[in-house]
This record gives C-alpha cells, structure tokens and sequence, in this order.
C-alpha cells in the first residue's frame, strides 16, 4: 500500500450497504473485490438467487450479511454454507451462520512452517496426565 493510495475494499462498505443496499450493484468496491477474487462466483450466485427469490434489497442485505460473516469465519466455512444455501434455496442468513460456523468448527487448521524454520522446531517429550497427590496430601493435613 502506497501513501495517497486508493484503496477500494468491500469489507470498508459493508455497514453503508446494508442501510443502502441498492448502492451495492454499481459499487466501484464490488468491481475492484471481484478483479481481486475475494468476491467469487459462488457470492455471485448466492446473490443472484437470493435476490430472485427474496427481492433485491432483503437478497443483497442477505449477501452483505454472508461478507460480514466471513469477517468472523473462515472463507471456506463461509463458502460451503453458502454453497448449502443454494442447494437447498435456503437464504435465511440465521441458518447460513449456524452452517458456517459448524464448518468452521470441523475444519482442519493447516500450517504451513517455513522452510528455513523447520530446524528450530522443539518436540516436547510426552507426559502422562498430571497428579493431584499433592493436593490431596494437604487436605489429609487439614484435617
């Protein structure tokens, strides 16, 4: 990012489109987040169905609802409830949330150490669960 840079991130609108949601079609963030990627043809679909179904402003809030959602929550939890939601012509945003979060909640946390670094990786020995004997040993003395 440059000093005097313009910087067209949907994230920054969000709060704005959901009290004017008819300003997210034409928004120059929308263009600029699908240029990017961050906003995919599963959003894309999500939208069109959810407005088809729902009307254009209650479809586009639900959409605004998802992108504030995956503020929260891993993009792919996020894009698999969102693929559920299609599915099953489904847009109650509720439901899309319990469904992301489960997802978020099953998936696999992957990462990946730098190359350079996997020389200073420490392996711990294992340990049995730890002992309360000692605690129990001063109640025996309070007695």
């Amino acid at each position: 990012m440059h000093k005097y840079a313009h910087v067209l991130d949907l994230d920054h609108y969000l709060e704005v489109l959901t009290r004017k949601p008819g300003a997210m079609a034409g928004a120059t963030a929308l263009v600029a987040a699908r240029a990017s990627g961050a906003f995919t043809p599963i959003h894309q679909k999500f939208w069109d169905k959810a407005r088809h179904q729902l009307g254009d402003g209650a479809g586009t809030r639900a959409l605004i609802g998802v992108l504030l959602l995956a503020r929260t929550l891993p993009a792919t939890a996020v894009i698999e409830a969102m693929e559920t939601a299609i599915a099953a012509a489904d847009y109650d945003l509720d439901r899309l949330a319990v469904a992301a979060r489960a997802n978020a909640a099953f998936a696999p946390i992957v990462t990946q150490l730098p190359e350079e670094l996997t020389d200073r990786v420490v392996h711990l020995p294992e340990r049995g669960a730890p002992s309360l004997a000692g605690y129990d040993q001063l109640l025996v003395g309070a007695r």
